[in-house]
């Protein structure tokens, strides 16, 4: 056990070592965007590059002129990441563990690097935030998962839990953010609604034309769907925005602001494709992602005060180019690696949307058509086996599963594409950059040593530790000596009243609104409640309201 610490002591040293960015040659910019093409890894650059060659689509990537070094994403206590840890890294530079969001951890027995206990729990201010609150720059995000999902959270909100929708929601529509395109009406509240309504944030639902036709200089929330938007290969281009249309219309919307932007893109679903093994999907995303990147290149080259960083959060799936099921890997053509997935046009959950309403006589050409697949009886046999079929042959069902899952075993079956895994995976990232002065990081880094960069590259002038530690301190600290208490009549917002003298102060979690003496005021800042120590966290500056 001691050599196993010893090792981890020296792996972590030696990730310590590897940045190649010096702090005094960095120049802040106006403008930073950063772009995360979520759980993708390096096989996927690979064969997207591919499939573009093959089907005509030009020669290269749009990130390749900007590659410079590669990535080593974590968790505090694990080599393998999940997009709550490793985005919260980028955005806080502090190591998290799974499922926390922009969040100091708990101590383990398997931390990588030690873990201050004291700070437990306490939010960490993060990129976003400090651009916002210590450059006044406008902030936005562009994503096409629902809007609370766990890399926008990472740089919005602040919770134990990633999948707690109820109170990272309201935090993000709390930032006051400038920008925010991407999934999740069913998601927005009442009170949300209500915050929009007297924060002036516009809100657009399912209507693309008004959301590129929006040219207004408030705040604007874009969303649709219920969750998240379709896969681009389902796409309705009439209905849905791509993500580079967002990407573009986020960027000439924040681009207007005096003091800068900082904007976040995330290809969110490369992510999801790998992890249901869907080649051809997860290929198509990367694509629509790769042109997202395309425009903020373009953006950033014209406007000569932008800098843009794309990397991955972490890898997924184990996916390679070539298969054991395919002998002879040193003689297979281009022909024989990409016809097959070029002639895929729907996801295989945009397929089984198809079949699942469809007669058993009509799976083969429904199939066919979106496939140009033709199956066998025994892939027919399993088609209509498959757990949620409604004409299932129910002595089989025990042993089967989904009909999305089933097409995407046929699917690869017919291909030369391998995965080793459905899950996440632990190796490093490309990462490409962009400044005007020339001024990228290099090499290999970690997690926390790309937010160190974006720290830099955005002028911050003090730490993001020192900003967490003036814009969320403990109640109990904060309000030492005076009489304060905790309603938990609602015990997802719970509120906290602070009393002295004749002024009452009253503060709901996971709020930037306040009030005093029954009048509402802007605090400044997401006041963040943590149930697990009954704990609030507010501003410094909240004491003052007192006096």
């Amino acid at each position: 056990m001691k050599r196993i610490n010893i090792f981890i002591a020296l792996f972590a040293a030696s990730l310590l070592l590897s940045i190649n960015v010096k702090s005094e040659e960095i120049k802040p910019v106006k403008n930073v965007i950063v772009m995360i093409p979520d759980g993708t890894s390096i096989g996927v650059y690979s064969a997207a590059r591919w499939f573009k060659l093959y089907n005509n689509l030009g020669d290269g990537l749009m990130i390749d002129p900007y590659i410079t070094g590669t990535v080593t994403t974590f968790s505090s206590n694990a080599p393998i990441g999940d997009s709550a840890p490793t985005g919260s890294t980028y955005a806080t530079g502090v190591l998290q563990q799974t499922g926390n969001v922009a969040i100091h951890p708990e101590v383990s027995d398997n931390d990588i690097y030690e873990v201050d206990a004291s700070r437990t729990y306490q939010p960490a201010a993060t990129i976003l935030e400090a651009s916002k609150i210590l450059k006044n720059k406008s902030v936005g995000l562009v994503v096409t998962s629902e809007f609370p999902h766990a890399t926008p959270a990472d740089f919005s909100a602040h919770y134990y839990a990633r999948g707690n929708y109820d109170v990272i929601a309201p935090q993000m529509a709390y930032q006051n953010l400038d920008v925010m395109f991407g999934g999740g009406n069913s998601i927005i509240t009442d009170d949300i609604i209500k915050h929009f309504s007297n924060n002036g944030t516009t809100l657009i639902q399912d209507d693309k034309n008004e959301l590129l036709n929006y040219n207004g200089d408030g705040k604007v929330w874009a969303l649709f769907g219920q969750r998240a938007l379709p896969y681009n290969i389902d796409r309705n281009p009439d209905k849905y925005p791509s993500i580079a249309e967002m990407t573009e219309k986020a960027i000439d919307l924040l681009s207007k602001k005096e003091n800068g932007f900082f904007l976040m893109v995330e290809g969110s679903q490369i992510d999801w494709a790998a992890h249901a093994n869907d080649a051809a999907t997860m290929i198509n995303e990367y694509l629509a992602f790769d042109e997202a990147v395309g425009k903020a290149m373009e953006f950033a080259i014209k406007d000569g005060n932008t800098a843009v960083l794309v990397l991955s959060d972490h890898g997924n799936s184990g996916f390679t180019i070539g298969s054991a099921r395919c002998p002879g890997y040193d003689r297979l053509s281009i022909e024989d690696l990409f016809e097959t997935v070029s002639g895929i046009k729907l996801s295989a959950n945009g397929l089984e949307s198809i079949l699942i309403n469809a007669e058993p006589d009509n799976f083969r050409s429904e199939f066919k058509k979106y496939t140009g697949i033709d199956i066998t009886d025994e892939e027919f046999d399993v088609l209509r086996s498959s757990k949620n079929y409604r004409e299932t042959d129910y002595t089989k069902v025990g042993t089967s599963i989904n009909l999305a899952h089933n097409i995407v075993n046929i699917l690869n079956s017919h291909m030369c594409f391998g995965f080793t895994t459905g899950g996440h995976t632990g190796e490093e990232v490309i990462m490409a950059a962009y400044h005007p002065q020339g001024d990228v990081p290099k090499g290999h880094l970690t997690n926390q040593q790309v937010n160190k960069y974006l720290q830099e590259v955005t002028g911050i002038e003090i730490s993001l530790q020192e900003l967490s530690d003036k814009i969320f301190v403990k109640h109990s600290s904060l309000f030492e000596g005076l009489k304060y208490s905790v309603d938990n009549n609602d015990p997802k917002f719970p509120i906290l009243k602070v009393i002295k003298g004749k002024n009452t102060l009253e503060i709901k979690a996971f709020s930037s609104v306040g009030k005093l003496n029954g009048k509402s005021f802007d605090i400044g800042s997401v006041v963040v409640y943590i149930d697990k120590n009954d704990t609030f966290y507010l501003p410094k500056s909240l004491k003052q309201k007192l006096q």
